[in-house]
């Protein structure tokens, strides 16, 4: 017997409702298998079967609230029911054979390719290019297709030795976790097929399942409820006649073009292109950058307020003790080790700048993980740098120049980029002088770092020079205030500006 749970929801989601069962209790169902469904404020998640055997128990019904971890029912052993629910898919194996191919029988029947789980918040991805071809021969664990989400880049590896019979999802098309995107015919010799054979392969026009049949995902329902679109007067444009999220949107937009506009029509179609333009379609991470920023500006209280530091003593001390630190750790010393010795410090004295609101709560962090916004060539990721508070300077330096070479490899894992409490972000490297930053939400403070720059300032009544860096603090006022923001931004001035506090704890 093993149990069903309720998976992690997210950051701040604490609970969800159960929108559809995809089974009964007694039928059978294999591993990995979607069985129910779940709505939260955020996202649409799918829960899969963690064996093979028979639905034994539904704990929950449709329309019931539950929790992260709650048990949502059972699945039962049975002697044969993973036999029983591998029929409808080996039953499909004769129809995908191409009249006239010269193809050996597949000698373990059809193993679906499945989306995998792409974490916590990550309800959908979008299919990148497909390293196979239909009739290519493949072997285990070799990499499909790559799955490109708002956070990483998911790669979906051949489940079983075989061929390739099927490609469900094309390139570019939107899929869900535990979707079936391809078909192997588990143990097949590759196809030499004759030039009429895709096109034999085909599936008629006249199989696909009607709208009304088909059983809409969430995110079909929940924008076609939104929109007021019939399903059923949809042209479905996705494999096997299934509607998807985009054929909605195109007949509510259609809709939309033929209602009678008061003043005038909003243009249906983009601007034409210009001579000397090149129109590129936006990256599903710049996508998710550019809506999380603009929802950022449209939540928060932001406010920025300045300070500007002397780098003398930070610069002095590296300059003095860089090489024995290099030969000893076997890494450089920076000079992002000192800015978050300096925030954690800072932190400890306000704690509402490392705290986050929920709600009509608010949320204390008792834990220090700092994000650290790095630059690559598909936009900015924040990779969280754990329990910074117990960390060495070297261990700091150790910890970013990790995560700095995973992100621009494009080696991040999810949990890498989830669960920060404060960011810190570094434009003084592209040599910004002053900037505003805007918050990673739910965040309530963000640090921006600038260009060292010599300037002349007054020391003890004396016009000196020295290296200044201007300093700025992004902020979220409905939790954190003025004089709160100032004293944290003045605390970090005065750990740069005197590096033996944090050094001596003080």
């Amino acid at each position: 017997m093993a149990d069903i749970l309720t998976p992690a929801l997210g950051e701040s989601v604490t609970e969800a409702t159960i929108a559809r069962w995809t089974k009964k209790a007694g039928d059978p169902v294999r591993k990995d298998e979607v069985l129910v469904e779940l709505d939260t404020d955020k996202v649409s998640l799918e829960v899969v079967s963690p064996a093979d055997g028979v639905l034994g128990e539904i704990a929950f019904k449709e329309g019931d609230t539950i929790t992260p971890g709650a048990v949502l029912g059972r699945v039962d052993a049975a002697e044969g029911a993973t036999a029983r629910a591998a029929e409808p898919a080996a039953a499909e194996a004769p129809a995908l054979e191409a009249p006239g191919a010269d193809t050996a029988p597949a000698s373990g029947g059809l193993v679906e390719v499945r989306t995998p789980v792409m974490g916590e918040s990550v309800a959908e991805g979008t299919i990148g290019t497909w390293a196979k071809k239909v009739g290519e021969a493949v072997r285990k664990d070799e990499v499909l297709v790559e799955i490109e989400t708002d956070k990483v880049a998911v790669e979906v590896s051949a489940p079983a030795d075989g061929v390739l019979s099927e490609i469900v999802a094309a390139d570019g098309a939107t899929v869900t976790p535990g979707q079936v995107i391809g078909m192997i015919a588990a143990g097949a010799a590759a196809t030499v097929s004759s030039p009429a054979a895709p096109a034999a392969a085909a599936p008629a026009p006249a199989a696909a399942a009607s709208p009304a049949a088909q059983t809409l995902s969430p995110a079909v329902q929940r924008t076609a409820a939104q929109t007021g679109v019939d399903p059923a007067q949809v042209a479905a444009t996705g494999p096997k006649g299934n509607i998807l999220k985009g054929d909605v949107l195109a007949a509510a937009a259609s809709l939309t073009a033929q209602a009678p506009a008061p003043v005038a029509a909003a243009p249906s179609a983009p601007r034409p292109d210009q001579p000397r333009e090149e129109r590129v379609k936006m990256t599903r991470l710049r996508q998710t950058i550019a809506r999380r920023l603009k929802e950022s500006q449209n939540t928060a209280a932001q406010l920025t307020t300045f300070n500007e530091a002397d780098m003398s003593a930070v610069m002095a001390l590296r300059n003095q003790h860089k090489d024995a630190f290099e030969k000893r750790h076997g890494v450089k010393l920076g000079f992002m080790s000192f800015f978050v010795k300096a925030v954690v410090n800072a932190l400890q004295d306000i704690p509402a700048v490392n705290a986050e609101i929920d709600g009509t709560d608010i949320i204390y962090k008792n834990h220090y993980d700092i994000g650290v916004a790095v630059g690559t060539d598909k936009g900015l990721v924040v990779p969280v740098l754990r329990d910074a508070d117990a960390l060495s300077l070297a261990g700091i330096e150790k910890g970013i120049g990790d995560l700095g070479r995973a992100a621009r490899d494009g080696e991040l894992t999810l949990d890498q980029l989830q669960g920060g409490t404060f960011t810190i972000t570094n434009g003084g490297i592209y040599g910004s002088l002053m900037s505003t930053p805007i918050l990673n939400m739910p965040q309530s403070g963000i640090l921006g770092m600038h260009n060292i720059v010599q300037r002349p300032v007054a020391v003890d009544g004396q016009v000196v020079i020295r290296p200044m860096m201007y300093l700025a603090l992004s902020y979220d006022h409905r939790i954190v205030d003025g004089k709160e923001a100032v004293t944290f931004l003045v605390r970090i001035k005065e750990h740069l500006e005197d590096p033996a506090r944090f050094l001596l704890d003080l």
